[in-house]
């Protein structure tokens, strides 16, 4: 009896596999980093063989690749989500955060495996990381162009300068809140909402 070319092991489809692999892979890359992580560590978890993870992955790095697209996607969908609900200027910033901590609430590891300074800075991985950041980055100026635009600033350097600005301001924000595991989504959005508005009123009163 020939087996199905789309079977994964003891019945269960490849696709479901494969999905079941890059979860528990992703939690463990982004609990103990790349260097610290082996394919052995993934199998075992997922109670495979590390040859069928090679044989789906070509290789860790084919397989961190994958866990750091579906990172990616988690993520960028959730900000291309909010750059189309209709909100702008600071009301935008602050929704895209809330979506942030909402859609990581419970996968935070999720967050540090796209941080994850141990990871190859060349090869399959470090392309899909590459093209998830243009993705952000090409949102993050186009909510940085609207608000500085509706202050009448259109000066390219500073809206480069200001998008650079923005995103370590998410990149650190987000830091925080893995650092502070007791602190949930709600939480940190009524924080970044009483922090971002503190600041806009103290520049509105300078003003």
């Amino acid at each position: 009896m020939t087996s199905r070319p789309n079977a994964g092991t003891k019945g269960v489809p490849r696709a479901e596999r494969e999905q079941e692999i890059v979860r528990v892979a992703s939690v463990a890359f982004g609990r103990d980093g790349f260097a610290a992580t082996g394919v052995a560590d993934v199998a075992r978890s997922a109670g495979i063989s590390k040859a069928l993870v090679y044989s789906y992955f070509g290789s860790k790095e084919g397989l961190h690749a994958a866990c750091l697209a579906e990172a990616g996607d988690l993520l960028a969908v959730e900000i291309e989500r909010v750059a189309r609900d209709g909100s702008a200027g600071v009301e935008r910033g602050v929704r895209t955060l809330a979506a942030m901590f909402t859609v990581l609430d419970g996968r935070r590891h999720v967050w540090r495996l796209l941080r994850d300074r141990s990871a190859p800075q060349d090869g399959p991985a470090a392309e899909v990381a590459g093209r998830y950041a243009a993705r952000i980055e090409t949102l993050a100026h186009e909510g940085v162009l609207e608000l500085l635009g509706d202050a009448g600033i259109t000066d390219e350097l500073d809206v480069s300068a200001m998008v650079r600005t923005w995103l370590g301001i998410v990149d650190s924000l987000m830091d925080w809140w893995v650092a502070h595991p007791d602190q949930g989504a709600e939480e940190m959005t009524r924080r970044v909402t009483r922090l971002i508005g503190a600041l806009v009123s103290d520049q509105a009163r300078r003003g």
